[in-house]
C-alpha cells in the first residue's frame, strides 16, 4: 500500500508528533514504538512504512490531551491528510481504554499489543549495568512484568489483552516485542538520530 504523498509522510509525520508532543521521554516512545511496529512488519511480508508511522503517531494526542487521547488524535492527523486506515490504527491502541474503536488487522493488534510493553522493557533497560536491552532476556521481562510495583503505569492487562487478540502467549508477545528492540540502535542514538534531547 503507497501510503505517501507530498504532504503525508514519514517527515510530515514527524513533525505533527514534535508539533504537539515536547517531553523528550513522549518522543522517544513515539520513535520506539514506530521502529518495533517497523521490525514486525518486516518481518512478516507486510508494508514497514504504514505499521512504522502508525508507531510513531499512535500517541500525537496523549501529551497535551490526555484526558482526549485517541479521540483528539482523528483532528491532529488530519493536519497531514493522514489516510484513514492509518487514523483507525492510531485510535484503535485505545481500546477499551478511551475509545470504543476496535482494533481489527494485525497491525493494529500488535499496536495495541507492543505499546505498554515497550514502556516496560523501556523501564526494565533503565536499571540494568549495560543501559541497554541488548543483553535482556525473556525471562527477565518476564520477572518485571510480574512486578506490579514495577513500572506501575504500564498496564499489564492491556499488554494481556493483546497478547489474547493476536493469539499468542505471553511469552512469545515479550520475545516479539524484545527482539524488535534490540535490532534497534541504542536510545541515545536513537534520540540523536531524530533530534531528540
Amino acid at each position: 500500500m503507497d501510503i505517501m504523498s507530498d504532504n503525508f509522510n514519514r517527515d510530515s509525520a514527524w513533525e505533527l508528533v514534535k508539533k504537539y508532543n515536547e517531553e523528550p521521554f513522549h518522543l522517544h516512545h513515539a520513535v520506539t514504538v514506530e521502529g518495533v511496529m517497523r521490525y514486525y512488519a518486516e518481518k512478516h511480508g507486510y508494508d514497514p512504512d504504514f505499521w512504522g508511522l502508525a508507531g510513531l503517531l499512535h500517541d500525537v494526542d496523549f501529551e497535551k490531551w490526555p484526558e482526549e487521547h485517541c479521540k483528539k488524535a482523528p483532528e491532529l492527523l488530519a493536519e497531514i491528510n493522514t489516510p484513514e486506515e492509518l487514523v483507525h490504527a492510531v485510535c484503535s491502541h485505545g481500546y477499551g481504554i478511551c475509545v470504543d474503536v476496535e482494533p481489527t488487522h494485525e497491525m493494529e493488534k500488535f499496536l495495541f499489543a507492543s505499546d505498554e510493553l515497550t514502556g516496560l522493557i523501556g523501564a526494565a533497560t533503565l536499571l540494568r549495568p549495560s543501559r541497554s536491552c541488548k543483553d535482556m532476556d525473556v525471562k527477565s521481562v518476564k520477572k518485571k512484568f510480574k512486578d506490579k510495583k514495577f513500572a506501575a503505569g504500564c498496564d499489564r492487562d492491556v499488554i494481556k489483552r493483546g497478547a489474547d487478540m493476536m493469539g499468542v502467549e505471553l511469552n512469545e508477545l515479550f520475545e516479539i516485542v524484545l527482539e524488535a528492540m534490540q535490532s534497534m540502535p541504542e536510545a541515545e542514538e536513537l534520540d540523536a538520530q531524530n533530534g531528540i534531547s
